[in-house]
């Protein structure tokens, strides 16, 4: 008999929640946003338990779920979680309800709008913790379709330009990871005499280089185009500019890091033989991501769309750390991906409440906030400061890690790639000199009224977490660091445990075969 475990939870109070919601009516809306609200603080207090059940000194799979789903083909429901997934569960499930209250403007279709947001969550989810490879490449191909309704129907005048473009890039690199996932079961199979679509069992394989760089091209090419890597970004400003406000800070805080992830837990330990040969190739299209996305991020004159841009640096720097395959590359790689759904959640919020005020994103439409609205700029200083990485805040923490680990292994392109920093340091404080300080000219914006209680009540976490993050990273980095450590032995094949970051593996060490 199956019993639903804390992790199966997760992933089945939403699709609840959006089976509860179809059954009521669609004209009370409030009671459609009350029941909405209520699945994803439920699920968030789900995800605080599994928290807490996790033990920090582990590195392996825990809270480990497994139901035969197809026995003859090897496929089963296999779902766990470990250091590198914890906090990303975390941060999916704290964003949701904060979505949900960014949502209450939403007039048109409220009860399929909530629907297709919980579906979202349950694959977003599933996606962090399936550990068969059948069941990811269900819960990766689940997350398209509420999200192209999500931007296809809600979004902005350009809406079904945007979604189709997000689903036709998402799905031609998805079909290349089901092949590669095929054979690598077939494998399996002609290896062990056993067919399985296992994880761990598969991350036992040893495949020969020129296999390793085929399926590693398959699985990384899929993930390169949900990061966005440069040059695969190009589908990301369309849908950030299009889609509604929850959409975006989802998309941002979330959905984004599901490539990330999908490097660190499929692509580098699957085939780490051409992990390692490629590793130079991601560090420069990581970097050249990095300084492409900070200098076109200055020419925007949307903020949504400069903050879209921003991502496309930021998260190059992600890729960066994972391809510096050391401790504190991976580390802070991990780090980074929380902190940018933090503050680039928080900056989709601010700029969408800014929107619902004056239906316009253009700076130069803006000035002279700080008088008129004191709240909400205090609150998009803190976010700009998250943004830039300064020292005390979250975002300083992930990106001196992630320099320090890739100034190990590439100091030339570590020196371009702080240069981002400076970049983004230029167009996020220029934007903001010119959208908060000034005369407050525009009758327009006269006219403003601040933040009210709930758009400061839903910023508020966000906020805490931006600052704690920054002072007191160490309960995040100690149950990360087992988990990292593991990851870099199935890469490195070393016997020895290095529990310390003073004693990680050295990258240039010539690995051993398993």
């Amino acid at each position: 008999m199956f019993v639903i475990g804390d992790v199966s939870f997760l992933l089945i109070a939403p699709v609840v929640g959006a089976f509860a919601l179809a059954l009521m009516p669609r004209t009370q809306k409030h009671a459609l946003f009350t029941m909405a609200l209520a699945t994803t603080l439920i699920t968030f207090m789900a995800s605080l338990k599994v928290f807490n059940l996790f033990q920090a000194g582990r590195g392996e799979m825990q809270l480990v779920e497994r139901v035969p789903w197809m026995p003859s083909f090897g496929i089963s429901y296999h779902v766990g979680i470990d250091g590198i997934s914890l906090f990303l569960v975390l941060l999916t499930t704290l964003l949701m309800p904060i979505a949900i209250l960014a949502s209450w403007s939403v007039k048109d279709k409220v009860k399929e709008y909530l629907i297709f947001m919980l579906l979202l969550e349950t694959g977003m989810l599933g996606a962090f913790v399936a550990l068969d490879l059948f069941l990811f490449y269900v819960f990766w191909e689940v997350m398209l379709v509420p999200m192209y309704f999500l931007i296809g129907v809600w979004g902005g005048t350009r809406r079904i330009y945007a979604a189709l473009k997000f689903v036709i890039y998402t799905m031609a690199g998805s079909l290349l990871m089901l092949v590669a996932i095929i054979y690598l079961a077939a494998r399996h199979a002609q290896v062990n005499q056993v067919m399985t679509f296992n994880l761990l069992e598969i991350y036992k394989l040893d495949l020969p280089l020129d296999q390793q760089l085929w399926l590693f091209g398959a699985f990384a090419l899929s993930f390169a185009i949900k990061v966005p890597l440069f040059p695969f970004h190009t589908w990301l400003p369309d849908a950030h500019v299009e889609a509604p406000t929850a959409g975006s800070v989802i998309l941002a805080g979330v959905l984004l890091k599901l490539g990330t992830y999908g490097f660190l837990r499929f692509a580098i330990p699957l085939f780490p033989d051409a992990a390692l040969m490629a590793a130079p190739l991601f560090i420069a299209l990581a970097v050249i991501g990095i300084v492409y996305g900070a200098v076109v991020a200055m020419m925007q004159t949307d903020i949504k769309k400069l903050v879209a841009y921003s991502s496309v640096s930021h998260l190059g720097f992600v890729v960066l750390g994972l391809f510096a395959l050391n401790m504190q590359g991976i580390q802070g790689s991990i780090y980074q991906m929380i902190s940018h759904g933090l503050s680039t959640g928080a900056l989709f919020l601010l700029v969408g409440m800014i929107y619902d005020r004056r239906h316009t994103r253009l700076i130069e439409e803006f000035g002279g906030l700080w008088k008129q609205l004191p709240i909400f700029s205090a609150l998009l200083l803190v976010v700009t400061f998250s943004s830039i990485g300064l020292p005390g805040l979250n975002g300083f923490v992930g990106e001196f890690l992630i320099l320090l680990g890739s100034f190990r292994v590439s100091p030339r392109w570590t020196a371009v790639a702080t240069s981002g920093v400076i970049l983004g340091a230029v167009y996020m404080l220029w934007m903001f000199r010119r959208v908060i300080f000034g005369p407050l000219n525009n009758p327009e914006n006269q006219k403003l009224h601040d933040l009210n209680g709930r758009e400061i009540l839903l910023l508020a976490p966000i906020i805490f977490l931006i600052v704690l993050m920054g002072v007191y990273p160490q309960p995040f980095l100690s149950r990360m660091q087992p988990s990292v450590d593991l990851t870099l032995k199935k890469v490195f094949a070393i016997q020895s445990a290095p529990v310390a970051l003073k004693l990680e593996p050295n990258p240039e060490q010539p690995r051993e075969r398993r």
